[in-house]
């Protein structure tokens, strides 16, 4: 009996192990494609690709863009010559004067410094967070994010970039010049109208359903049907 145990309990980890194997052999989808998203704002669009190489950042982004988070948010922070910042989910109903920086969701991201390869450019879409001192391990905060106008090379290993902007940087230099009140806010309101996602190679296709072959006695003709959503 002990020595059928024990067989039992070898071919138990010999399986395990092997299905691991197997499982870890199994060729990973790659692509070099990205991800966009449209912001579509009152000075003009936007258009920015998402990095693959940080996934956690992008997926967030892509998820929070499918959800209209940023829907009707301002770009709250505009310094000239260097970058816009929105996102801030206090700015949807804020009133002129109010002070914003703060509205933000109740989880982090841990951060995804790709320097030197991805760095701070002209361009570059990057996650805001909380200050060192209350942040040491510099995570990025769920929703807010920059564009850089001009070269931030300070901030690179302390920022997350997770993507570009591919299309638009002329509505970035337009918001970048914005005469603002003294927390940098611009004097008047520039909105993100609507965040779309225009591609996506990352999202899960919906299985494609085999037609069944029609029963005995079952008449042609138009049916309705319950449309399930989505």
């Amino acid at each position: 009996m002990k020595r059928m145990m024990i067989a039992l309990m070898l071919l138990a980890t010999t399986t395990a192990t092997w299905s691991q194997e197997q499982e870890q052999a199994q060729p990973q989808e790659q692509t070099t494609e990205r991800a966009e998203v449209l912001l579509e704002t009152t000075e003009g669009n936007i258009c920015i690709a998402l990095y693959n190489e940080t996934p956690k950042h992008r997926d967030n982004f892509l998820k929070l863009t499918g959800m209209h988070v940023y829907d009707s948010l301002l770009f709250h922070r505009v310094i000239k010559d260097f970058m816009i910042q929105t996102g801030d989910l206090n700015s949807k109903h804020a009133k002129p004067g109010d002070v914003l920086g703060s509205g933000e969701l109740d989880y982090t991201i841990e951060p995804e410094f790709r320097t030197p390869q991805i760095v701070h450019r002209r361009g570059s879409v990057a996650a805001a967070r909380e200050p060192d001192e209350v942040n040491p391990e510099r995570r990025s905060g769920a929703c807010q994010f920059y564009i850089v106008w001009d070269k931030a090379s300070h901030l690179d290993g302390e920022y997350t970039v997770f993507g570009e902007v591919k299309e638009g940087l002329e509505v970035v230099d337009k918001i970048q010049q914005q005469p603002t009140d003294k927390n940098a806010r611009p004097l008047t309101d520039v909105r993100i109208l609507k965040a779309t996602v225009t591609k996506n190679p990352f999202a899960v296709k919906p299985k494609e359903e085999v037609a069944k072959p029609q029963k005995k006695g079952q008449k042609h003709g138009l049916h309705k049907r319950k449309h399930r959503r989505r």
